[in-house]
């Protein structure tokens, strides 16, 4: 494996985590702006935040701490804005026979797909990968697909994919080198059968609705079980070049059911030791971790939250 590391939420990013970024050995940092139904608004507010001279100063800070950074955020909304709607509704999803603006978009109009990875150069330019690795996803949402006559016989994951590769194509604009996520996450777990990746598309496995209190691999879970069965099959698609894990074990957010005062964080780094391994001899090059709801907040009303094991357990699946 070839990185480890976190993903917090970018209206956390200040001296605290710098702080604990700096000698934890980790190289890869992931910023996100929140999820969930207004992910878009969430990735406006981002943009104003990078801008600002102390976000520049703490991305110098992870920098020379060794940190590689990129930007992992839920764009298809903010990719083709709602408000395109009214005057180019074939845009759109049709759900239940009618078009409808809410999640993602029509995976089959030319003209939408050409605007997505239009808007996908742009927000490459806004916001630069230390690696060529952008992670613009699809509306975070487990399934919204198109249901019209030419999306019809596309999964849930055909769908992703096309989306994925229309962004792939949009970032080479602005980075030559650029490479874009395909998120492996709620209904696109499953495998894409109909469309094959474009060229610097790469697997992002996002396991959320697994059973977080055991290891992802134990065969013992069924929950885990159904959340890996089609992993094989993702890797031999996507290939191993870039394939990264991102998972849950430090994601105080999804613990605190993303609603603040956060709870206290109190998990067992022994499962996050257990899948970092596993992830490795699976073949991934990369495994992170959302590590959101840990900031100031947190301290001034839990204390420091305990990370070092599962620090270690990160590095340790690093290496060889």
């Amino acid at each position: 494996m070839k990185r480890c590391g976190i993903v917090v939420h970018d209206t956390e990013c200040g001296d605290l985590w710098a702080r604990r970024l700096e000698g934890s050995g980790l190289d890869l940092l992931g910023i996100h702006p929140a999820g969930g139904p207004d992910a878009h608004l969430s990735l406006v507010s981002c943009m104003e935040t990078v801008r600002t001279p102390a976000f520049r100063a703490f991305r110098r800070r992870a920098n020379a701490a060794g940190l590689a950074v990129e930007f992992e955020m839920h764009a298809l909304s903010w990719l083709l804005p709602r408000d395109l709607f009214g005057d180019r509704p074939e845009w759109f999803r049709e759900e239940n026979g009618a078009r409808t603006p809410r999640f993602n978009c029509c995976a089959s109009d030319p003209d939408a797909l050409r605007f997505v990875a239009g808007r996908a150069a742009e927000l490459a330019a806004l916001f630069p990968s230390d690696t060529h690795r952008y992670h613009f996803w699809p509306d975070d949402v487990a399934e919204a697909k198109c249901s019209c006559p030419r999306c019809r016989a596309l999964s849930a994951s055909d769908q992703a994919l096309v989306l994925a590769n229309a962004v792939a194509e949009g970032v080479r604009r602005t980075d030559p080198e650029g490479r874009a996520a395909y998120l492996a996450y709620g209904a696109a777990l499953e495998p894409p059968r109909r469309v094959r990746p474009a060229p610097g598309v790469f697997l992002e496995f996002a396991p959320m609705d697994r059973d977080h209190d055991r290891p992802l691999f134990d065969p013992a879970s069924a929950c885990n079980a159904g959340q890996v069965r089609h992993l094989p099959e993702l890797l031999s698609l996507f290939g191993t070049e870039d394939a990264t894990a991102l998972d849950y074990w430090t994601d105080n957010s999804f613990f605190s059911r993303w609603t603040r005062p956060p709870a206290r964080f109190a998990r067992d780094a022994a499962v996050c030791r257990a899948d970092a391994a596993a992830y490795a001899r699976a073949g991934f090059e990369a495994v992170t971790c959302f590590a959101c709801f840990l900031g100031e907040d947190y301290e001034e009303r839990w204390g420091a939250p305990p990370l070092d094991g599962f620090l270690a357990a990160l590095r340790a699946a690093r290496r060889p």
